[in-house]
């Protein structure tokens, strides 16, 4: 896709009045970097808003408000499809002085490729940010650098998918009668599970709307499938932690048990590929993974922005420094080693226990009243939630992994009990 570099329409008038006034910017250190956050977090905005470095925030017009009233550097930007227009906010950002673009969503990586393209004067970071947000580019990417992957295609009708299900239980030698190895659909570009649907035989396939074409397909991975959160500083990983699912979709729990930290050094190799063959020279990458019985990797995902399922502040629970401070740290290029050095806690033997949290999704069709259940908020690790009174009584039937209602967290000392609790969750009616 080409970006148009036509001269903006907005005047240097308009551009000085754009962006609120930081308070504190009497605070800010001015020999760092200058950064600005694409996408609306208020997790992330109170964290940089606490952190030593200049930020503004680019957000859509329905922010400006809130961020007028709490004195937070704004800029309006609705992120739609890159189009003639699409430079306009990288020249509002390079003639305020702004550094380094960081996505905060799976949406805004691709708008973040394209504005540090010119904010650094190098064309090659908006082709990566296309690597990182189309899932069929970014697979066939890692094969080119030798990373092991399923078999996956590219589906645009139906009939792709029934022959791609075929195909693929006939590659595994399934005899007439035999059940289905099942295949998975995935949405080129959105995050984590939205669009994921599991398709077992050629009547599912029907129920796939016209809309959600084109899809990626993948053969099905027997293994434990993991996700990592890498932050990367010259090319290099200065912190790597392994989150645990205990059933994707629905939680997750850090630092990962005893049994996944045993893969540690062969997840770092992997990463290390990863960050070679995608030319990852600064700021984060969230890739997931599937490890075999026999230890072997697969390569399933990955991510250039934080993770879903509040993940970050799951690891600030666990070890106390703050992910998105971090995030700061690794896209800033004017961070030092040393300041890198004294920011990030050792993994794993520095963590004072384990955080995990629960995704709720109700298991009634009808529901009036949020009802905690006693034996979870009795447990010694149940600590908070954040779920909300329903406003329907029709619970909408989940498809694929769905979007859950709200999250509930736990903290505690052994891994193997926060598993047990997490799945146990699964079990229990937080809705009736």
């Amino acid at each position: 896709m080409q970006i148009s570099t036509a001269e903006s329409t907005t005047t240097d008038a308009d551009k000085s009045s754009l962006a609120t006034q930081d308070p504190n910017e009497k605070r800010r250190n001015p020999d760092k970097g200058y950064v600005a956050l694409l996408g609306w977090a208020p997790n992330a905005v109170d964290a940089v808003d606490r952190f030593d470095r200049r930020y503004v925030v680019v957000a859509p017009d329905w922010a400006e408000d809130y961020c007028r009233q709490h004195s937070i550097p704004f800029v309006p930007w609705n992120f739609e499809r890159l189009n003639d227009r699409s430079m306009e906010i990288a020249e509002t950002l390079k003639d305020m002085g702004v550094d380094v673009a960081i996505p905060l969503f799976e949406e805004t990586v691709e708008w973040a490729g394209a504005i540090n393209s010119m904010l650094m004067d190098n064309p090659t970071l908006y082709g990566q940010s296309l690597l990182l947000r189309d899932k069929a580019l970014m697979k066939r990417r890692a094969q080119l650098g030798g990373i092991r992957v399923g078999i996956f295609e590219e589906a645009h009708e139906r009939d792709d998918v029934i022959r791609f299900l075929k195909r693929v239980n006939q590659t595994l030698l399934k005899l007439d009668g035999d059940p289905n190895d099942p295949i998975h659909l995935k949405a080129f570009d959105k995050a984590g599970c939205l669009g994921h649907r599991v398709i077992r035989t050629p009547d599912e396939v029907d129920t796939i709307p016209d809309e959600e074409f084109p899809v990626l397909m993948e053969s099905h991975l027997d293994g434990w499938e993991f996700a990592v959160e890498a932050w990367v500083h010259n090319g290099k990983i200065v912190f790597l932690n392994i989150s645990e699912y205990v059933t994707l979709g629905y939680s997750v729990f850090v630092p990962a048990s005893p049994e996944l930290e045993k893969y540690r050094p062969e997840i770092t190799r992997q990463i290390e590929k990863l960050i070679k063959t995608f030319d990852i020279k600064f700021g984060f990458v969230h890739p997931e993974y599937f490890v075999t019985s026999d230890g072997e990797m697969y390569f399933g995902e990955v991510a250039y922005r934080p993770p879903g399922f509040k993940v970050f502040e799951l690891l600030e629970r666990a070890y106390g420094f703050n992910a998105y401070q971090g995030l700061v740290l690794a896209f800033d290029p004017k961070t030092t080693e040393e300041e890198i050095t004294a920011f990030f806690p050792r993994e794993v033997v520095d963590a004072t226990g384990h955080a995990g949290c629960f995704g709720v999704y109700p298991r009634r069709r009808v529901v009036s009243t949020l009802a905690i259940p006693e034996e979870t908020e009795d447990h010694e690790y149940f600590e908070s939630h954040e779920l909300t009174a329903p406003v329907e009584e029709t619970v909408t039937k989940r498809t694929a992994f769905g979007t859950h209602w709200g999250l509930v967290y736990f903290f505690g000392d052994d891994a193997y009990e926060m598993r047990t609790l997490l799945a146990r969750q699964e079990e229990l009616d937080f809705y009736v």
